[in-house]
């Protein structure tokens, strides 16, 4: 008898055409409803097809008729990028599963970070049909110190000034770029030290970096648009 593991999984037999009538439908089912782990059922576009009642809990999904919800969605800005391309790769068929970090947005606006494995589910000629998606909160990292991309932390200005800082821009190459002077640079660091609560540009940077204001990955350093206020 075949390991019921994860690699096992990889190749999933169709649904249509053994799920929903052979012997391990009611199996099938049970584990998917009843398990402790957020379980969710992607199309090729990661739509949800369907989800699990622990998925639904944390997520605050439900099935609305009409309405299609990407699991992207839920994915938080400073991984959304890297992940969707992960998920791409199993939809492309270049990959038959993955597994990595996330930081995800669940019901009520609440972020947390645990890890997320997809499985590419194939039929039995081996196309790609679906994608099985895992999710394990870690329940014991407590409130992360990252803030939901529905609030707008920053002005347009101010994120100018923080992308500058980050990228290592003097003050004086700021106020030339931007237009200002020098003491007027200074005084929107000091009102994004204040803001992030922090004492100097290094801790400014690196706190900005943990809260998901950078998308990861990208240089020069820019304020992700979801949390720039127009």
């Amino acid at each position: 008898m075949m390991n019921a593991g994860l690699d096992s999984v990889e190749v999933i037999p169709d649904a249509s055409q053994k799920w929903n009538s052979g012997p391990y439908t009611d199996s099938y089912w049970a584990l998917f409803e009843q398990s402790f782990m957020c379980m969710a059922n992607l199309d090729l576009e990661f739509r949800i097809l369907e989800a699990n009642q622990s998925f639904a809990r944390r997520f605050g999904w439900s099935p609305v008729p009409g309405t299609d919800r990407n699991f992207c969605e839920f994915l938080h800005p400073s991984v959304q990028g890297k992940l969707r391309n992960e998920l791409i790769r199993l939809a492309d068929g270049q990959s038959p599963r993955f597994a990595d970090h996330m930081v995800a947005v669940g019901a009520r606006d609440s972020v947390f970070v645990g890890e997320v494995t997809g499985i590419a589910v194939r039929t039995g000629a081996g196309r790609v049909d679906r994608i099985l998606v895992l999710v394990d909160p870690d329940e014991s990292a407590g409130d992360p110190q990252i803030v939901s991309a529905r609030r707008k932390l920053f002005s347009p200005m101010h994120a100018r000034i923080l992308e500058g800082v980050a990228a290592g821009e003097s003050t004086v190459q700021l106020a030339t770029k931007l237009f200002l002077s020098r003491g007027g640079v200074e005084y929107h660091v000091s009102s994004l030290l204040r803001k992030m609560k922090v004492t100097n540009r290094p801790a400014l940077i690196s706190k900005s970096y943990s809260m998901g204001v950078f998308a990861v990955g990208q240089w020069p350093p820019r304020v992700r648009s979801e949390f720039i206020a127009e």
